[in-house]
């Protein structure tokens, strides 16, 4: 696989993501400017101005229309994405850690970091409010109390729950009308980084910097399967085709510094979903993989690192001749 390395950011990647389609990849970045890129030939479309702290989480609407961000300047933001000019900003009491569609495109959460005295709380708003009553809209919903800050949230099938992973390890279903704590269960030991789901939002996968990413029930939170490492994981996908999960992560940022490539583990690996075994590994970026993300048809994957770099990855077609033999 040859890919392309795309180099618009001036720092590490924090996200990246594709629309619905595939044909767009949205990437967020520390350096305050989120962008958007043709996925087939990573040709720059533009970028969206207007942040001015590092940019954590970025998530475009189904339809591909608006761009939802949250950032470390204390606000989350609505974008045009045809334009790329701001719609709607709603101001925080301290940085958005994560942000996030609901299925319909009818509502979307944020959430804030606990910091400056100020608690971790979990905001629900409706777009029709937000769009008639710009940033000064009222959530309708508000979830807080947390003990631990939340790390990464995704919305549950048919818009009825939120689930959040927390700093702690903690992972937490919620009501998404009522607010209620539905299931709280402890996997993991340390921060969960990352949760994305597979093709048909049945199962749900979660990366965390204590070496292990697991494979959860949606329904139930279950544990399925378990794929354990030798580095903080930062971020892991599901193959919407294959039996496979993508890993990415090594060691902390801090320390990259202090050892060589080989010794940070900055490869991408490739898992057997069922069997729970290695079957792959790509090499190239010069620091941790901070986030993955597998194109919507199956046929490549993204990256983002902390050395600035995204990598555009599209599969040999020996990639689907494999047949994995246990």
């Amino acid at each position: 696989m040859k890919p392309i390395a795309l180099s618009g950011h001036t720092r590490s990647l924090t996200q990246v993501k594709y629309n619905l389609e595939g044909d767009l990849l949205f990437t967020a970045s520390k350096d305050a400017t989120p962008s958007v890129w043709w996925s087939h030939n990573g040709e720059r479309v533009g970028s969206f101005d207007g942040h001015n702290g590092a940019v954590w989480c970025i998530d475009p609407r189904y339809d591909s229309s608006i761009l939802l961000s949250g950032s470390a300047d204390n606000s989350c933001k609505l974008w045009d994405v045809k334009t790329g000019a701001e719609m709607v900003s709603i101001d925080t009491k301290s940085a958005v850690r994560t942000c996030g569609w609901s299925y319909s495109g009818e509502q979307f959460f944020y959430s804030t970091d606990k910091a400056m005295g100020h608690p971790c709380e979990l905001y629900v708003y409706t777009l029709a409010d937000v769009k008639s009553e710009g940033g000064k809209a009222d959530p309708i919903l508000v979830l807080d109390g947390h003990l631990s800050k939340i790390t990464s949230a995704i919305w549950g099938p048919l818009d009825e729950t939120i689930i959040t992973g927390h700093e702690n390890g903690d992972m937490v279903k919620w009501d998404a009308k009522t607010g209620d704590e539905l299931r709280r269960i402890k996997q993991h030991r340390q921060n969960i980084n990352d949760l994305q789901y597979n093709k048909d939002m049945s199962c749900i996968i979660s990366a965390s910097k204590d070496n292990s990413s697991i494979l959860f029930d949606v329904e139930t939170l279950e544990v399925l399967k378990m794929y354990k490492t030798e580095r903080p994981i930062n971020s892991a996908a599901i193959s919407p085709i294959r039996d496979h999960v993508l890993i990415g992560g090594g060691q902390d940022a801090m320390s990259v510094t202090t050892t060589s490539a080989k010794v940070g583990k900055f490869d991408a690996i490739f898992w057997h979903m069922i069997f729970e075994e290695k079957i792959g590994s790509v090499k190239g970026h010069f620091g941790p993989i901070n986030t993955l993300a597998f194109a919507p048809d199956g046929k490549g994957y993204a990256s983002g690192g902390e050395d600035g770099y995204i990598r555009l990855h599209k599969f040999d077609p020996s990639y689907f001749e494999f047949e994995f033999e246990s």
